[in-house]
């Protein structure tokens, strides 16, 4: 058994990390910082320019188990535009009968644009785990985000049959909810093969859009760009866009997400390519 996996009460985690983004002369620049471990943010990067901040979280104990809390907060001033991923996957481990929790609280204020891409979330068999986001949008703010979350360690053979998956997730924008979400997935066989849960495969995942109307020719752009084998679905929002995807390939639902994040990052934030580069690591 692993090291995380013997983790006791005595060294659970509460992990802060609290990140507020000012427009300087037209750069994008990370006022403050303060974070608690496990969490830390890498320096602040441009590889797109200064008007682009770039940033990587890190989480610094590999891996999340029963009782961590972790609470993240990002806050864009007016006019910033960042851009926030995390430096690997992250590990939800078997729980010890006790609830892992993110919390993930994000205000955009007016003009300012936020990308949130984290990389996959893991979770082995027997974790409990949930994860509540909430955005707060000013008027003209847009906000892209994604979660992609395998159930189990499929690569080596293993099902999520025991545990739960939470995901609560709210957008709103000036007091008015734009898209609320609420994800519940009991571990068990019966659901991991029921057509209204898993249906065999190991990995969900969700890509939104919020800030703009999206005409039908963008819906039907993004389901063009979805070329492999799992199952999909595009859905129009009232001030956005929706993403779905159910399967079996880690690789295929990231491809997919990041071509459609591209084209609606040249379509309404006029920028071009740009994959961060610890993807790429």
């Amino acid at each position: 058994m692993s090291l995380q996996l013997e983790k006791d009460s005595l060294n659970i985690w509460h992990g802060k990390l609290d990140l507020v983004y000012a427009d300087r002369l037209n750069t994008t620049q990370l006022i403050y910082n303060h974070q608690q471990a496990p969490l830390k943010v890498q320096r602040p990067f441009y590889p797109e320019g200064e008007k682009v901040c770039h940033s990587v979280i890190l989480h610094t104990a590999g891996g999340v188990v029963g009782g961590d809390r972790l609470s993240l907060n990002f806050h864009l001033q007016p006019r910033t535009q960042a851009l926030i991923t995390t430096a690997a996957a992250s590990k939800i481990y078997r729980s010890n009968g006790q609830q892992a929790r993110q919390t993930i609280d994000i205000k955009v204020d007016a003009g300012a644009s936020l990308e949130w891409l984290p990389q996959e979330t893991i979770l082995f068999n027997g974790a409990i785990y949930r994860q509540d986001l909430r955005v707060e949008l000013a008027t003209e703010a847009t906000w892209v985000g994604w979660e992609i979350t395998r159930l189990g360690r499929s690569a080596r053979g293993e099902k999520f049959l025991q545990g739960e998956w939470r995901s609560h997730t709210e957008i709103w924008q000036q007091g008015v909810p734009l898209w609320i979400d609420r994800q519940y997935l009991p571990g068990s066989e019966e659901v991991f093969h029921s057509p209204h849960g898993l249906a065999g495969q190991p990995i969900v995942g969700s890509l939104v859009w919020v800030g703009n109307p999206v005409d039908s020719e963008i819906v039907e752009k993004a389901r063009n760009l979805w070329h492999s084998t799992g199952e999909v679905g595009v859905s129009r929002l009232q001030h956005g866009l929706l993403c779905r995807y159910r399967g079996a390939s880690s690789s295929e639902v990231r491809n997919w997400f990041t071509s459609v994040w591209q084209m609606l990052r040249v379509t309404f934030l006029s920028r071009g390519s740009c994959i961060p580069r610890v993807w790429q690591v």
